[in-house]
């Protein structure tokens, strides 16, 4: 059984003329019933404001609850924020937070949205609003509900957001496996970076993994993993440069939950990125990573 965090507030529309929609949040949910996925959904609310406070600047938090951000930091974040984005982007850590605490109970939960590993303390950037990764692992922290707190960043951009907002804490350690030359051009320092060239492979891209991963784990000890699972490492991403299959991206998946498996960690994912023009087929990418980590679970369980 998938425990999955979903919102009819996840789904909103990007403004017209922006190329942004958000439609895939709906999609994931359909891609879940066409596969025939048993699932149970858990509905967040909003992430009280004092969270979010903890972590960005409370100016630019006002600016999005109000939907009065500057066009400066619209055109970096790459849409308006209008009413529906602002709530989206409320809800959207707390669906992260609700998915972490449903894994601790679980060992596997999934939110059907989050991964805005850009956001940045005063700003946004990248299609990323607030940094719902570093929002919920502040307070997971915060709340005395874990120790330390795991950050494996496998979308194909560096989450440079979550490791800026992060930086010298030791109750949250970042890992960033992404394209070198992609997206953002300067690059933030991780507790740990893997970047990978234009191209890399399925061989490639899971040795890197199997080199890197399973010592990070066995080094921090952490009690829960955040797992940013974006799908555009995939060949066919418009966005991705790297060259993964469907089975390449399968293999990462497993690999994942079976390092957390093993070292009885529980894992909360989020959906991360994943772009093209067939939105269907990115959401389906999207509901094969949350399906195949729900089965490993269960298999190496």
């Amino acid at each position: 059984m998938l425990h999955i965090v979903h919102h009819p507030g996840y789904v909103a529309p990007g403004a017209p003329g922006t190329g942004m929609l958000f439609d895939k949040y709906g999609l994931v949910m359909m891609a879940l019933d066409e596969a025939g996925t048993a699932y149970e959904v858990h509905r967040p609310g909003p992430m009280p404001r004092a969270w979010i406070d903890a972590v960005h600047d409370p100016d630019y938090v006002e600016q999005v609850l109000s939907c009065t951000v500057p066009a400066e930091k619209e055109r970096r974040i790459g849409f308006p924020v209008t009413p529906r984005v602002s709530r989206r982007s409320q809800l959207s850590p707390g669906g992260t937070w609700l998915a972490a605490r449903l894994a601790l109970r679980t060992g596997y939960a999934a939110n059907g949205a989050g991964g805005s590993h850009h956001a940045l303390y005063d700003t946004g950037a990248g299609y990323c609003v607030f940094n719902d990764l570093a929002i919920a692992a502040h307070r997971l922290v915060a709340e005395g509900t874990v120790r330390c707190v795991l950050i494996v960043d496998l979308d194909v951009h560096q989450g440079d957001g979550t490791a800026a907002l992060t930086a010298g804490r030791d109750d949250i350690v970042t890992f960033s496996m992404h394209g070198e030359r992609n997206f953002p051009a300067r690059k933030a320092r991780s507790d740990l970076d893997v970047a990978l060239p234009d191209g890399t492979g399925d061989a490639a891209y899971l040795d890197a993994l199997a080199r890197h991963l399973p010592a990070l784990m066995k080094a921090v000890r952490p009690d829960l993993i955040l797992y940013q699972a974006g799908i555009d490492p995939h060949e066919a991403d418009r966005l991705g440069r790297l060259s993964l299959t469907d089975a390449g991206l399968e293999a990462r998946d497993r690999f994942v939950m079976l390092q957390a498996q093993q070292n009885q960690v529980p894992l909360a994912s989020v959906l991360g990125g994943g772009y093209g023009t067939d939105r269907m087929a990115i959401a389906r990418r999207h509901a094969m990573s949350m399906r195949v980590l729900a089965d490993e679970h269960t298999r190496s369980g």
